[in-house]
C-alpha cells in the first residue's frame, strides 16, 4: 500500500507574489500527472489557503483530490499551548470545509509536530471531526519525533476516550539509525532508485511533498528576525544557515524525480487507503 500526500502552504506561508505563478505551474504540473495515472492524492492545505487562495483549493478539489487540513497558519503543534491549537484547528477545519462544502476527515500537524509532550492535540483533531491523522514520525529527529510510538505501519491510537486512525511517516534505517526517505528533504537527498527499493520492501510506505520541495531557492539565508517569527527559536547564523541548506539541497532535479516516482508506482489517498484497511486487524497503540 503506497499513499501519496502533500502539503500545501507556500502560497499563504511565502507570501511572495512573484512566485504565485510558479506556484501554480508546478501544481498543474503534478495535478496532470496524476490525471494521467489515474491517480488520486490527499492534499493537506493551510486553512488560510481556504480564506485568501480559495481557487488553489478548489482546484485541487475540483481533479478528485482529497482535501485534508495541515493547519491553519502553519504553526508547530508543539510551539502552541491547547487553548491556541483548538482555536487553530477550528479555524482551520472550518476555512476548509467553507471552500470545498465537503467534510475535512484527514489531517497532518506541520512538521510532524505531535508527540510525546503534546498528545493532547488527538483530542483537538477528534473534537473537529478528524479521523484520519498522517503526522506521526515514529523516530528520533531533530524536530522530535515520536520515539517508541509503538508502529511504523497504520494503526489506531487511543488516548483519553479518543480514537484516531493513524497513517504514520515511514521509515528505513541508513547507517544504523532510522530515517524517513520518502518525502521533503529526505527524498531530495536519497537517490530515487533507493527510495523505490525501500518501498518495494515495505508493505506500507507513504510519500510527502511540498510543491517549495521543487523550488528553486531566491531569497538566500532567511534574517533572524523571519527566521524567529516562522520556526519561533533562536535565528542564530548556524540555524538559519542550515535551514538554508536542508531546504536546497537536491531541488535541481526534484520535479523530474518526482515524475518519475508517480509514473512507476501505483499510489492512492488517505480516503482509499482508510477503505482498504481492514481496521479490526489494525495495531492498536495507547497513549
Amino acid at each position: 500500500m503506497n499513499l501519496l500526500t502533500f502539503d500545501i502552504e507556500e502560497w499563504y506561508c511565502y507570501k511572495r507574489t512573484e512566485l504565485y505563478p510558479e506556484l501554480d505551474c508546478y501544481l498543474d504540473t503534478i495535478l496532470a500527472k496524476l490525471e494521467e495515472r489515474k491517480m488520486k492524492a490527499t492534499f493537506f492545505c493551510v486553512g488560510e489557503m481556504g480564506r485568501l487562495f480559495p481557487d488553489v483549493i478548489r482546484k485541487i478539489y475540483a481533479h478528485g483530490h482529497e482535501v485534508g487540513c495541515h493547519s491553519n497558519i502553519h504553526t508547530w503543534l508543539n510551539k502552541m499551548t491547547e487553548v491556541e491549537c483548538r482555536e487553530d484547528t477550528h479555524r482551520a477545519v472550518d476555512s476548509l470545509e467553507q471552500c470545498i462544502g465537503e467534510k475535512v476527515k484527514s489531517y497532518r500537524a506541520p512538521a510532524f509536530s505531535i508527540g510525546e509532550s503534546n498528545k493532547w492535540a488527538f483530542e483537538i483533531l477528534a473534537e473537529n471531526g478528524i479521523e484520519r491523522d498522517a503526522t506521526v514520525f515514529p523516530a528520533a529527529r531533530d524536530l522530535g519525533g515520536f520515539q517508541g510510538f509503538g508502529s511504523k505501519t497504520p494503526c489506531t491510537i487511543n488516548y483519553n476516550g479518543v480514537t484516531i486512525k493513524e497513517f504514520p511517516i515511514c521509515t528505513a534505517k541508513v547507517m544504523g539509525k532510522e530515517m524517513a526517505y520518502s518525502g521533503g528533504g529526505y527524498f531530495r537527498f536519497f537517490p530515487l532508485g533507493f527510495v523505490e527499493r525501500e518501498m518495494r520492501k515495505a508493505p506500507y510506505a507513504m510519500c510527502y511533498f511540498h510543491i517549495g520541495d521543487l523550488l528553486q531557492e531566491k531569497g538566500g539565508v532567511m534574517s533572524r528576525e523571519a527566521y524567529e517569527a516562522y520556526f519561533k527559536e533562536p535565528g542564530t547564523p548556524k540555524a538559519r544557515y542550515m535551514r538554508y541548506v536542508k531546504t536546497n539541497l537536491g531541488k535541481k532535479n526534484a520535479l523530474n524525480k518526482l515524475m518519475k516516482l508517480i509514473s512507476d508506482t501505483e499510489f492512492m489517498d488517505l480516503r482509499r487507503a482508510d477503505e482498504t484497511i481492514d481496521w479490526n486487524q489494525a495495531p492498536i497503540v495507547r497513549l
